[in-house]
């Protein structure tokens, strides 16, 4: 194992932990995307994240007849630009992600974003940063 840093795709292959991540971004037609210049933050999902949602919901998502749809899921964990765990310690702020849409993130008590906790931060990229979410941001409403 090189001590090379890898773009956010290659890094989240990588670590093993983020097939369902993977496979959704791939399927969103999203890994050119997050190979880009950046830089992006990126909150990852989990497998177990993915499997904590309702049986089904991941198989539905990723036909191609909802990629509108999944697309919109998975950009709500992307923020343009690099944000660092310590750039939002003690504060609270609605960021917008790369979708438009935003997400409330709490860094007070560790970090949350909307409901997910961050369980790992700062997996620095050459492209950004990943911070480890244990639950899937979901849109409101």
């Amino acid at each position: 194992m090189s001590d090379q840093l890898h773009d956010i795709v290659d890094t989240a292959v990588a670590a093993g932990a983020f097939n369902t991540l993977v496979a959704a971004v791939t399927a969103a037609g999203l890994v050119d995307t997050l190979k880009g210049e950046g830089p992006f933050t990126v909150f990852a999902p989990s497998d177990e994240a993915f499997a904590a949602l309702p049986a089904g919901t991941v198989e539905e998502l990723v036909k191609p007849e909802n990629k509108e749809k999944l697309t919109a899921i998975l950009l709500l964990h992307v923020l343009p630009g690099k944000v660092m765990a310590a750039d939002v310690a003690g504060q609270t702020l609605d960021a917008a992600t790369a979708g438009g849409a935003t997400v409330h993130v709490d860094g007070n008590n560790g970090v949350t974003v909307d409901t997910a906790k961050v369980v790992t931060a700062d997996i620095v990229c050459t492209n950004g940063v990943i911070h480890v979410i244990d639950a899937v941001i979901l849109p409101k409403g």
